[in-house]
């Protein structure tokens, strides 16, 4: 089976999270050698967030897995509400710009459009984050305005039909 052919993201139970936080790999994987998939306090904000949503919405997050090797991570980052799920996504830095990312959120985007539940997917990219940009104009979100996040600052705000 090519790679192109393989489920790349799988979603990430309670206890992968569990195993991720102890510096661990869940089962049938590997943890990217030379750079962290995220910072430990990511990782936890990140499963306190899909324990939440997990309660009423599953799956809520998924690792990017490529020939076996973690290399990032994609979630849900807030409740659904009204059939709008909104995203988040990143990438192990040794393992940027390899087209990963992008075919991660298009099998997401796959998923969503088979679940009666998901009609929009909604995801923000910080003004200067272009490779971010590119990710979802690749995978025909539509930019659809900005705004300012307390966090991140000036963000822009994206769409993708999911129906």
């Amino acid at each position: 089976m090519s790679n192109v052919e393989k489920n790349m993201i799988i979603e990430l139970t309670v206890n992968d999270f569990a195993a991720l936080l102890n510096g661990a790999a869940p089962a049938d994987t590997c943890l990217v050698s030379d750079s962290a998939i995220a910072p430990p306090e990511v990782l936890q904000m990140l499963a306190r967030i899909a324990a939440e949503i997990g309660a009423d919405f599953t799956p809520s997050a998924w690792m990017i897995v490529e020939d076996g090797e973690i290399v990032g991570l994609c979630s849900l980052i807030r409740a659904p509400e009204n059939g709008e799920i909104h995203i988040g996504y990143g990438i192990a830095p040794s393992r940027e710009r390899r087209g990963y990312v992008t075919r991660a959120i298009g099998e997401l985007l796959e998923w969503a459009r088979k679940d009666p539940r998901v009609t929009l997917v909604s995801a923000d990219t910080g003004v200067e984050n272009i490779a971010s940009q590119r990710v979802l104009e690749r995978n025909g979100f539509i930019r659809i305005g900005e705004r300012i996040d307390p966090e991140d600052g000036r963000v822009i705000c994206w769409q993708a039909a999911a129906d």
